[in-house]
């Protein structure tokens, strides 16, 4: 199976290129035996999570300097530092658990128990829902390191609890559930499917059957005679659901790059927001290196935030990831009591930059809240400029 980013983007070595050779005639035998075509979101879900071979669920390098691309944890500690101060307020308020949804490298998950634990608001249990074998083990290593004499309060789990009181963290995660792609082409909505054709695989549009799909594209996507490719991600509408209906007491935080639905869906985004991660280089191919890549679209916020309180939460606040983290004390943290510290220096830290800077993670990131049986104002959205969903 080939694929035009072949020619501008590095080779992989001689094994992980058989690795995703492999993985490429699963996929192929798996179109065979559906008829010749799946869904994008088919194709997503076996290059991102087949056992053993997907990007997920194989051995290779994702996250840092090694991987493919870097997280806001990665970047700085300050990250887990503003997390923290949000998840004392609430701990303080609920007691329960912290759950981390998707925690990549582990490093989220371990600066963030040393800022609790150094203000006394350790939890009992800090659970991690992870996917991937690998990036398990790599967790697990270096809470075993970091941690080792409360190695037992970190538990890792398969699927989410029944209930859930205290903190969820998921960031990152959203982005990366399988999402359906469709189509208006000649003023008709389809959805865009993978086949397989003499040069690999390629693209195919079908019609949508009557369902929540078809509903869903032709409500979002703008009017007008021109063709427009764009996402939707029932998958990620189901977790945060999910995660909705499971909360007892607490706030789940979803932090992941996107736009409310008018800003999503507007006319002028008319190819998408699908994107692949690479060694530190993005694209827009979902077919080169299958196994070997990240594919990630962003994220709807207004439709997350639509599925949360469609199962009972609250949506607690929605703002820019700069916003909600200087909100959380981060000018107070960085500067260490120092009265003398502005935000003009906060930004001259090459790190905190990264986070904040609207060119870099600060605008694009957003921070949805939901919750329930808290009270408002939280910590995060308190001061925090708020966007409309």
């Amino acid at each position: 199976m080939s694929s035009q980013a072949e020619f501008s983007l590095p080779p992989p070595a001689p094994d992980a290129a058989a690795h995703s050779h492999e993985l490429a005639e699963r996929i192929a035998n798996a179109i065979a035996e559906e008829g010749g075509w799946i869904a994008f979101s088919r194709f997503m879900e076996h290059a991102l999570y087949a056992p053993g071979f997907g990007y997920y669920a194989a051995g290779s390098r994702k996250i840092g300097a090694e991987g493919d691309f870097v997280t806001a944890p990665e970047i700085s500690p300050m990250f887990a530092r503003c997390l923290a101060m949000q998840a004392r307020q609430v701990l303080e308020r609920t007691g329960g658990d912290v759950l981390e949804l998707g925690p990549g490298t582990g490093i989220l998950a371990a600066d963030l128990f040393s800022e609790l634990k150094a203000h006394g608001a350790a939890p009992a249990r800090y659970r991690l829902l992870e996917v991937s074998p690998e990036l398990r083990e790599r967790q697990r290593a270096l809470i075993a390191e970091r941690h080792p004499g409360d190695a037992g309060r970190f538990e890792w789990i398969d699927r989410l609890p029944e209930r859930i009181d205290g903190v969820v963290i998921a960031n990152e995660v959203l982005d990366v559930l399988p999402c359906a792609l469709v189509h208006r082409s000649g003023g008709v909505v389809l959805e865009r499917g993978v086949v397989v054709t003499e040069a690999g695989f390629g693209w195919e549009d079908t019609a949508i059957p009557d369902g929540e799909l078809k509903r869903r594209a032709n409500a979002v996507i703008p009017p007008g005679d021109y063709d427009y490719l764009t996402e939707v991600n029932l998958a990620a509408e189901a977790l945060v659901r999910s995660v909705a209906a499971a909360l007892g007491r607490g706030l789940a935080l979803f932090i992941d790059y996107g736009f409310a639905q008018n800003e999503y869906y507007h006319p002028q985004r008319s190819m998408g927001t699908l994107r692949c991660h690479y060694r530190h280089r993005f694209h827009n191919d979902p077919f080169f290196l299958p196994g070997l890549q990240d594919i990630t679209a962003h994220v709807d916020f207004t439709a997350m935030a639509r599925a949360a309180e469609s199962a009972g939460a609250e949506v607690m606040g929605y703002t820019t990831q700069a916003h909600f983290l200087i909100s959380c004390g981060l000018a107070v943290l960085v500067s260490g009591g120092d009265p003398n510290m502005t935000l003009s220096r906060l930004k001259a830290t090459s790190a905190v930059h990264r986070l904040i800077n609207p060119s870099e993670m600060g605008e694009l990131f957003k921070v949805l809240g939901i919750g329930r049986g808290l009270d408002s104002p939280l910590l995060g959205f308190q001061s925090a400029r708020p966007l409309t969903l």
